[in-house]
């Protein structure tokens, strides 16, 4: 049976249109995934479907559970039992899992909030997605996976029909991924049904009952992956309109010289300072070398990059920074960006852009130097310089005067590149640089990577993606707990070596 159709939708944006004529049919009681390009519109249909864009402000039709809906906002879809969770959860960090989850719907008698129905509700919600915590935790106490839980506890708690899940396992581990999953499965063996729009195919292949495939703005391609064997290979070739024999550009390394070193660098937690965050790392990058940093979250590793780039991160911080054998100053981030470090941070909406200004000056921000003379900044060349990284890096946009709050994941991670990139750095430190982003994205990325490689650049690369460091690194780190625990040249590592390294090191502490 059809729960929901979506009948050529056509959405504009100032003369560009995003969506032409998409049309999506979900089952009651599956899972149907949504894949293609950041930029080829699945965001902005699913915000179409949620009353995000109400009624009136694009063409087309929605039907669900047989009849057609004009939603003039999430609270109309939300009644109807369409639940939306975005890839930025909506929680509110200081308040308890239970506040969160009636935030706006709270149990009451007689006008007073019934907290003991809310706890009771909150603590069977709880049970169903399978979580111990007390409904009294705060929400900045538990982990980004559990918070995923608690969004859909959220749904639960309103009468679901329809589950929509934007990129649920962007930000987790693979453990948390797989408990994510295992929920999904349940939740549809309960009859509900669920849009997963995820960049990751081997776990959509892991759920997905039907695979919708978006591009530039239409549906090219639907699998019934119940009556067909779907590979990834057909998928990415849905996608991006062509095939992809290899995943990661190839390149010969010409590793030269050491550019850069960290000697005993210690860290203490920025708020507990007898807590020792990072524990006397030693690393060291040469001319032209991809070096990558592995392990599970919570290791350490932004920490230390964060720590580095402008003691962004903790106190009590101590060690030594050494760029061509001289130590660097880097105690504030414009120190760090005079010393010729940049850090491509792993949150680009948070810290990496400021998203209501446009792309212009979101790339020039970290060389204003370079687009002025005698303190004033010259329109002219900005417009320049971000016109030429636009074409360079192939950011999909209207225009340079566009906000970059209203641009994909992917075309935003190619801002906060840019914006670096024009800083001239010795040193690239890249924090999950291909977080939430598309295949297609991705390599354009490696190959940006390969590119600064070759030019002698430094480059260090942070992820949770073990195939993406093996694919790309020169030498790999492994950190546990905040210590190196493993170094391994990139021909010697492999997924088993990495993982076999973090356990061992954590039974051994």
């Amino acid at each position: 049976m059809i729960l929901l159709e979506m009948r050529g939708i056509t959405k504009r944006f100032h003369g560009v249109t995003a969506l032409s004529d998409v049309n999506l049919a979900v089952r009651a009681g599956e899972i149907h995934a949504v894949v293609g390009e950041n930029g080829a519109g699945k965001s902005t249909l699913m915000k179409v479907l949620s009353g995000v864009f109400p009624y009136g402000e694009y063409e087309g039709a929605i039907h669900f559970e047989g009849r057609e809906r004009h939603f003039g906002g999430i609270h109309d879809s939300e009644h109807a039992g369409i639940i939306i969770i975005h890839q930025e959860l909506a929680l509110v960090p200081l308040l308890s899992i239970a506040e969160n989850i009636f935030l706006g719907n709270e149990p009451a008698r007689f006008g007073v909030i019934d907290w003991f129905a809310a706890y009771a509700k909150t603590q069977a919600l709880l049970r169903k997605v399978g979580l111990n915590e007390r409904p009294s935790t705060l929400i900045t106490d538990i982990g980004v996976g559990k918070q995923q839980l608690v969004e859909i506890a959220k749904a639960l708690s309103k009468e679901v029909k329809l589950l929509i899940l934007d990129e649920p396992t962007a930000s987790l581990n693979e453990t948390d991924s797989d408990a994510l999953l295992a929920l999904l499965l349940e939740l549809k063996a309960q009859g509900i049904a669920c849009i997963l729009i995820s960049h990751k195919l081997n776990e959509i292949a892991k759920v997905a009952d039907t695979i919708t495939v978006i591009r530039d703005g239409s549906t090219v391609r639907s699998f019934d992956c119940r009556i067909e064997k779907v590979s990834e290979d057909q998928v990415i070739k849905a996608m991006v309109g062509r095939e992809m024999a290899d995943r990661y550009p190839k390149r010969t390394p010409q590793v030269g010289d050491t550019v850069f070193e960290i000697k005993d660098w210690r860290v203490h937690h920025p708020e507990h300072a007898d807590r020792l965050v990072i524990k006397g790392v030693n690393l060291h990058a040469r001319r032209g070398e991809i070096v990558g940093i592995a392990g599970l979250m919570g290791a350490g590793r932004t920490e230390l990059a964060m720590s580095v780039f402008g003691r962004s991160y903790g106190r009590k911080i101590s060690g030594q920074v050494l760029l061509h054998g001289r130590q660097a100053d880097v105690s504030t981030i414009e120190k760090a960006v005079a010393a010729g470090i940049a850090y491509v941070t792993e949150d680009r909406k948070g810290y990496g852009l400021v998203l209501n200004d446009d792309i212009r000056r979101n790339i020039t921000l970290a060389n204003l130097g370079g687009v002025s003379s005698a303190t004033v900044i010259s329109d002219g060349r900005e417009f320049k310089v971000a016109s030429e990284y636009r074409k360079k890096l192939r950011i999909r946009c209207a225009s340079v005067f566009q906000p970059v709050v209203n641009l994909s994941g992917g075309n935003q991670q190619k801002v906060v590149l840019a914006k670096w990139l024009f800083a001239n750095p010795e040193l690239l430190i890249l924090d999950e640089p291909t977080r939430g982003i598309d295949v297609g994205a991705k390599f354009e990325i490696y190959t940006l990577m390969v590119e600064l490689a070759a030019a002698g650049k430094c480059v260090v690369m942070i992820s949770s993606e073990m195939p993406e460091l093996l694919g790309m690194c020169d030498r790999i780190y492994v950190m546990n707990e905040g210590r190196f625990v493993e170094e391994f040249t990139g021909a010697e590592a492999s997924q088993e070596k990495i993982m076999r390294s973090i356990v061992t090191a954590g039974a051994a502490q």
